[in-house]
């Protein structure tokens, strides 16, 4: 009797470690939401852009990818609730280059760096602007750059903070050129944008899709990208080749990331994923609406991208002085 009740008790703690053993290796992922931690205020194009994202991916994913705007410090507080998270897959992050590439060069020390991420998928590719309202006296990129020369640091341009991508790329042209504009930071695209439409800056140096509507209904006007060439979506505007120094380009690109430790075959799963949704013929449209490329990598590309433009980043923050 009792060997027989041994072997039951036995069978049985043998069936509990079992199943305990295939919960924990072999747990369906996603089992639950997922959380995008967005390091940017609401409203602006990286928020529009990865709000959509989290939308198409999550059939494809199975659960739903909730997003969480933690702004501040040019990125740097989202940045630290991404790389302090768990890394089981559920915390991962949306963002522009500038947290990414930029911001570590402004802190002494940095408090983050590449090597303390793990990169998934590059998601979106496009120029940033400078836009005006449309009674400000230039009607293209070089008109501006004249406008600017005869009265240096009387016109203030919103940017994405001190280091951010918008600053860099404004500050690499005008310091190119020789002009001069007080630069006044915001938490994105979003807050630049209220800013500018409630007169307090001259300029918006921002994303395409937020300035958009103000443009078609004629109340602003965008003269200069960021980018070496023109953009459909907005054609009256200047690329850099069109004032002879189109090796100051800057783009704005956005991708995905996550801690580090994350286990393989779930962040193989996140890389197909957010690949398919970036690819997706709804993403292309909703993103070229914009005039901005929709945009899906191997982790391995968008590893590159980082370390490169990390590297070209700081090299560009000492010659304009920011940085030693």
């Amino acid at each position: 009797m009792h060997m027989g009740k041994n072997l039951r008790i036995l069978g049985l703690a043998l069936a509990l470690g079992c199943a305990a053993s295939v919960s924990e290796g072999q747990e369906k992922f996603p089992s639950r939401s997922i959380e995008m931690v967005i390091p940017t205020a609401a409203g602006g194009g990286t928020d529009i852009a990865f709000r959509m994202l989290a939308e198409i991916v999550e059939p494809i994913l199975g659960q739903k990818v909730v997003t969480v705007n933690k702004i501040g410090g040019g990125g740097a507080i989202g940045m630290a609730a991404i790389i302090q998270a768990k890394p089981d897959g559920y915390t991962i992050g949306g963002l522009w280059n500038a947290p990414l590439t930029m911001t570590p060069h402004m802190q002494q020390p940095a408090a983050y760096a590449p090597k303390d991420y793990t990169a998934i998928s590059l998601t979106t590719w496009a120029p940033a602007l400078l836009c005006t309202k449309s009674a400000f006296p230039s009607k293209d990129g070089k008109e501006l750059i004249e406008e600017l020369r005869k009265n240096p640091g009387k016109y203030t341009y919103g940017n994405d903070g001190i280091g951010g991508t918008l600053h860099l790329a404004s500050e690499r042209v005008f310091n190119k050129l020789g002009v001069k504009a007080r630069p006044i930071p915001f938490n994105g695209a979003g807050e630049t944008l209220k800013a500018f439409l409630g007169g307090h800056i001259d300029i918006y140096a921002g994303s395409i899709a937020p300035i958009q509507p103000y443009v078609k209904d004629g109340s602003a006007k965008c003269l200069l990208l960021t980018s070496a060439e023109r953009n459909a979506a907005l054609p009256n505007a200047s690329g850099l080749a069109d004032l002879g120094i189109p090796e100051e380009a800057t783009v704005l690109w956005r991708g995905v990331i996550a801690p580090n430790g994350v286990p393989a075959d779930r962040l193989a799963q996140l890389n197909k994923a957010f690949v398919e949704a970036a690819k997706s013929a709804k993403f292309r449209e909703f993103m070229e609406k914009r005039g901005e490329e929709a945009r899906g990598s191997s982790p391995e590309e968008l590893r590159t991208l980082i370390d490169t433009e990390n590297a070209a980043m700081g090299k560009v923050m000492v010659a304009i002085g920011l940085k030693k």
